[in-house]
């Protein structure tokens, strides 16, 4: 990206451009973020984490409004029957999560996604109702292939999707074999609905810059699910609980305070994931809605799960005062997933159970009115060499 600095109008100073940081590179009618408002399609987030089910969302995002009754029953009962991936498919995650079972589960989505493009009949046709088409069945999918990898890890057999449980009760299922109660359900909904878009993220502007060269959408989404992966951007909710693990293991039996901790970090420099956000800088929107529906949940389970949601109250508030730094989205995320049962290293491949609505979204609308993505850079090396002489 570019990484040239730039002087201001109004003054000699340069302007850090790197990470085209200030930088509007495109327009979209998918989603708008800004300092008090986050609008998918027209309706802010908490409209829609207060009012809307993840089904509505995606609807919302891949076909462009809300729908009625009639077009919300047909389009659950469509993606619900899309939900089986091919054996072949199945059989391959299933191989490589017993072959390695290091390997994050990030990079098993990947080839999962990549593997089930072979066996798209449409994978290659970019036509508007084709895609539409493809988006629903990785919506269906990907939650199956996840609930592979996850059951294959933990020593069980892969269970099949439940058409009759909604996306975020589903894929709960898919994972762990065992159906969410209410309480549980509408949490993973909700957090589903605060990660389904964000504008031009790393890896949404990845998606559609791969998609800018009029390839496949199965190839975009690699490319999306590959940039997720990285903890600045997606595996921030992974990295912010094992901080909190830290934190609770250093400080067990009062070996330690959590302000002494924390004041350690500080010191040594050690970047503190989960608060801080490229766009949001006076605090993400998500990150309290997330909280207050996490809450409940610890309330309910008792004070082995509330003790999280207090000790990350503390890390927040010494955040806030010492740093003036406020939480993201992940920061919740990561305590609310952990005490639901959900393995850590799972968090960002259920990020991309929902974020796979607005990266769709954005590789439509790239295809639809398509210049491939081709920004200029600012060389700094010589250009004076002679190779023979």
């Amino acid at each position: 990206m570019a990484t040239a600095s730039a002087p201001t109008p109004s003054s000699s100073k340069p302007v850090d451009t790197r990470g085209l940081a200030g930088q509007t590179v495109g327009e979209t009618s998918v989603c708008a973020v800004n300092q008090t408002q986050l609008i998918y399609r027209g309706y802010e987030i908490a409209d829609l984490a207060a009012n809307a089910s993840f089904e509505e969302v995606a609807f919302l995002l891949l076909i462009g409004h809300k729908p009625s009754a009639t077009e919300l029953a047909a389009f659950k009962s469509e993606v619900a029957a899309m939900r089986p991936i091919p054996a072949s498919v199945r059989d391959a995650v299933v191989r490589v999560c017993r072959e390695s079972p290091k390997a994050h589960p990030m990079s098993i989505l990947r080839t999962g996604v990549s593997l089930l493009s072979h066996l798209d009949p449409e994978c290659e046709d970019n036509s508007p109702a084709a895609e539409l088409r493809k988006a629903k069945r990785l919506l269906a999918q990907i939650p199956t292939v996840i609930g592979v990898c996850q059951r294959t890890l933990d020593g069980q057999a892969p269970v099949e999707p439940d058409a009759s449980l909604s996306h975020a009760a589903n894929l709960m299922w898919c994972m762990s074999g065992k159906r969410p109660d209410e309480l549980a359900a509408r949490i993973m909904d909700v957090s589903l609905i605060l990660y389904a878009e964000h504008d031009f993220n790393a890896s949404t502007f990845s998606c559609r810059v791969i998609a800018s060269t009029e390839t496949d959408m199965h190839s975009a989404v690699c490319g999306g699910i590959g940039a997720l992966k990285g903890p600045l951007h997606g595996g921030a909710n992974e990295q912010a609980m094992e901080m909190l693990k830290d934190i609770d293991r250093d400080c067990a039996g009062g070996a330690m305070s959590v302000e002494a901790w924390m004041k350690r970090a500080f010191a040594e420099k050690r970047k503190l994931m989960g608060f801080g956000h490229r766009v949001y800088k006076n605090g993400d929107h998500r990150a309290g809605i997330l909280r207050r529906e996490g809450l409940k949940l610890a309330e309910k389970l008792g004070p082995s799960a509330k003790k999280w949601f207090d000790l990350g109250d503390e890390v927040q508030a010494i955040m806030l005062r010492d740093k003036n730094i406020h939480p993201n989205v992940d920061f919740p995320c990561g305590m609310t997933y952990f005490i639901m049962g959900i393995p850590v290293p799972q968090y960002t491949p259920i990020f991309v159970a929902s974020r796979i609505t607005g990266w769709c979204a954005h590789i439509m609308e790239q295809h639809a009115n398509n210049r491939i993505i081709r920004p200029l850079a600012d060389y700094t090396g010589p250009t004076d060499l002679h190779w023979k002489g």
